[in-house]
């Protein structure tokens, strides 16, 4: 790694500890940049996320823009915007429920995006299945990523049962296809810490056409770590359908819950 740093020029950047791709990623000195290096092995999904960051940069989104890509035998290096702001994840319990409805306002102006005018198809339902099974295969799952419901069962069990309710949820998906962000979870929306207004998405490489109901999933239970009070919980769920503008389904929430993490590895 300490190699693909010095081939990008990118010692005097400084070493930022995000994310769960593996990928080395820095800041600019001024910190208006950022950069994201891979190895050759890696190059193909950095460059799908430079494509995706490129195209939502001119659908009115706010987000990231690219600034460079630079490719060699070795690896690829990715440079973009810093979004102004904080991530979301580092608000305070009483200002992410004063940002909450912002948050949910700007899933769904996402959301709202035209679907056939987004070329990134890779990432519904049907491909992290496929993603999913040979995550498993491997046996690369990570436990600390399943929900409660699933921790210390076995991830092929789990799969199985996602595998038994698949068909529904295509047709289900097939009714309701959006622009998805893939892993809308707090540190991936920034908020300017002021006034708790939304500022931007950033981490875009999974973006794609796919069921509302995988954003709206993992969006809802990562900020529930934030309210551990039951009650707050729930009313933190209801104002967020009630931002985003239409009921959510809970058994699609729950089945997207469930497989996402059978995705990473």
């Amino acid at each position: 790694m300490t190699d693909l740093v010095r081939a990008f020029g990118l010692e005097a950047w400084r070493p930022v500890a995000i994310g769960e791709s593996g990928a080395i990623v820095r800041r600019s000195p001024d910190g208006a940049r950022f950069a994201k290096v891979v190895d050759a092995g890696t190059i193909p999904a950095l460059k799908a996320e430079r494509d995706r960051v490129a195209w939502l940069g001119g659908q009115g989104i706010p987000g990231p823009s690219v600034f460079a890509w630079r490719e060699r035998d070795i690896g690829a290096c990715l440079v973009t915007s810093a979004v102004p702001g904080v991530g979301a994840d580092r608000l305070s319990p009483a200002d992410l429920l004063q940002a909450w409805a912002g948050i949910g306002r700007a899933v769904r102006h996402l959301h709202d995006l035209p679907v056939a005018a987004c070329p990134f198809r890779d990432h519904d339902l049907l491909a992290r299945m496929t993603l999913a099974r040979d995550v498993v295969a491997r046996g690369a799952v990570n436990p600390d990523f399943l929900p409660q419901i699933d921790r210390g069962r076995e991830p092929a069990v789990i799969l199985a049962e996602l595998e038994h309710d698949l068909r529904r949820a295509q047709a289900l998906e097939a009714d309701d296809l959006v622009v998805g962000h893939g892993d809308p979870c707090l540190p991936n929306i920034m908020v300017d810490p002021e006034t708790l207004a939304v500022t931007g998405l950033i981490d875009l490489g999974r973006l794609g056409v796919a069921d509302r109901h995988a954003d709206l999933a993992l969006l809802a239970a990562n900020a529930r770590e934030t309210w551990p009070d039951e009650a707050v919980a729930r009313a933190a769920d209801a104002a967020l359908a009630d931002a985003y503008g239409m009921p959510f389904d809970p058994e699609r929430l729950a089945f997207y819950l469930r497989l996402d993490p059978l995705t990473w590895g």
